[in-house]
């Protein structure tokens, strides 16, 4: 699917800055559009690193920001990506929407952020802004969950799973895309997100698997 495909679908000004670096739809993102991406539908995708995940979270995001749904609130599990999609996204969008990376002190409301569009944060800082009553929370039209599989950390875990349920109960019209490359489960998984499952093995380079021994490797 060429990207001028869904020039009518998203906002004319996210349209001129993907269209200087893309011509052409991954395979998973074309079955993200064709699962209703676009059209406020929940999604879990699952596909391989380097795929393409990124630009499906940030065409429902950076689409909703510009049309005047809802912040978007981008969860990740480490600090250090969510230094590097700060980055990205500040490069990439910054002059389109004013974006925040909140992965500090645990103790604190952070009512600033109530000034920003998109929102880049780890899962524990977001479950302390909950914790915090933050009233801005009541705007949020996009959640994006990356690395989501870490539901079955048994770390992380716990606070994902019930950071995800309460999102739910609190924001009842957001629009939330989960992201991952590995899921044991997926399709219970999409079940219980009420999303529409995306599934692709498409990667950029293709992964041989093989034996070292002595030197060598024998491919299978």
């Amino acid at each position: 699917m060429q990207l001028e495909h869904i020039k009518k679908d998203i906002p004319l000004k996210l349209y001129e800055i993907l269209s200087k670096e893309i011509k052409e739809l991954r395979p998973s993102q074309e079955k993200a559009v064709k699962a209703g991406l676009l059209n406020g539908k929940n999604l879990l995708v699952c596909t391989p690193t380097a795929s393409g995940k990124t630009l499906i979270a940030e065409l429902a995001g950076i689409k909703n920001v510009l049309e005047g749904k809802g912040k978007c609130i981008y969860i990740v599990p480490l600090k250090a990506l969510a230094s590097e999609k700060f980055k990205d996204f500040k490069r990439r969008y910054g002059h389109l929407a004013r974006i925040a990376l909140s992965i500090g002190d645990l103790d604190s409301a952070d009512p600033y952020l109530a000034d920003y569009d998109l929102v880049i944060c780890t899962a524990e800082k977001l479950d302390s802004l909950i914790r915090h009553h933050t009233p801005w929370l009541s705007f949020v039209a996009t959640v994006i969950v990356d690395e989501v599989h870490l539901m079955n950390d048994v770390g992380r875990g716990p606070t994902v799973e019930i950071l995800i349920t309460i999102l739910r109960k609190l924001l009842k019209n957001m629009q939330m895309i989960a992201l991952s490359a590995t899921i044991g489960n997926p399709k219970e998984l999409a079940e219980w997100l009420e999303a529409e499952l995306v599934i692709d093995n498409w990667r950029p380079v293709k992964l041989h698997k093989g034996i070292y021994l002595d030197g060598e490797i024998e491919f299978y």
